[in-house]
């Protein structure tokens, strides 16, 4: 498995009967209307995995909300795709891994990575990332440069967008100025946010099993 997709998480899901209603996922207030999305953002993963048999898929996502549980975002998704039988690509299947300990799209990209690396034994040749059309600046400039990733290796799949695309265009102007100021998400309002979003208080391995994206000089490590 030379390559990897990635698929950021955003949400977790409470009620796969009711997978593409706000009734089936535990939301935020700025998310009610996106479930339909979510699953899009699925949906084009499976078909991306399914266009490269040398692709692992991974969904990214750890269990940041308390009142969810234990369940992650990561399988949340892998259970969305389950529940509509992987879109008509159930091979896919067999190349469907999680990554669960990211708590922000820069953990969702380097986690992914190093996820990949665990299973595949090497880093990927080439990393496609499936997200919203509206944060692809942060994922393919900010992200990707900050953690030195080619960018002839990296491939961006913005899968659709929110109705509410005003307000998240606003919102993502502010995240980005976030990222440029604290690139690896490491100051005192990501750690506070990252502390928040990981209320079973989880901690990744991936310094031992991905050793060249978590080496001394890595400012993440």
């Amino acid at each position: 498995m030379q390559n990897v997709i990635i698929v950021a998480g955003h949400a977790i899901v409470q009620d796969l009967e009711s997978v593409s209603q706000d009734a089936g996922w535990y939301l935020l207030d700025f998310q009610r209307g996106e479930p339909e999305r979510y699953i899009g953002h699925i949906q084009r993963a499976v078909e991306e995995a399914a266009a490269d048999q040398n692709a692992l898929l991974i969904f990214s996502g750890g269990p940041t909300r308390k009142e969810a549980g234990p369940r992650s975002e990561a399988l949340s998704y892998w259970l969305v795709a389950e529940h509509f039988n992987w879109f008509g690509h159930a091979s896919v299947r067999g190349r469907a891994y999680l990554e669960d300990f990211a708590r922000d799209s820069f953990e969702n990209l380097l986690f992914g990575i190093c996820r990949h690396r665990e299973i595949a034994g090497q880093l990927p040749d080439h990393v496609t990332l499936v997200s919203w059309e509206f944060k692809r600046a942060r994922f393919e400039e900010l992200h990707r440069e900050a953690i030195a990733w080619p960018r002839e290796r990296f491939y961006y799949v913005g899968a659709n967008d929110p109705d509410r695309i005003d307000q998240a265009l606003e919102s993502e102007q502010r995240a980005r100025a976030k990222y440029i100021a604290d690139p690896y998400s490491l100051g005192e309002e990501f750690r506070a946010k990252k502390l928040e979003r990981n209320p079973f208080r989880r901690q990744h391995g991936y310094a031992v099993s991905c050793p060249e994206m978590f080496t001394e000089d890595k400012p993440w490590r």
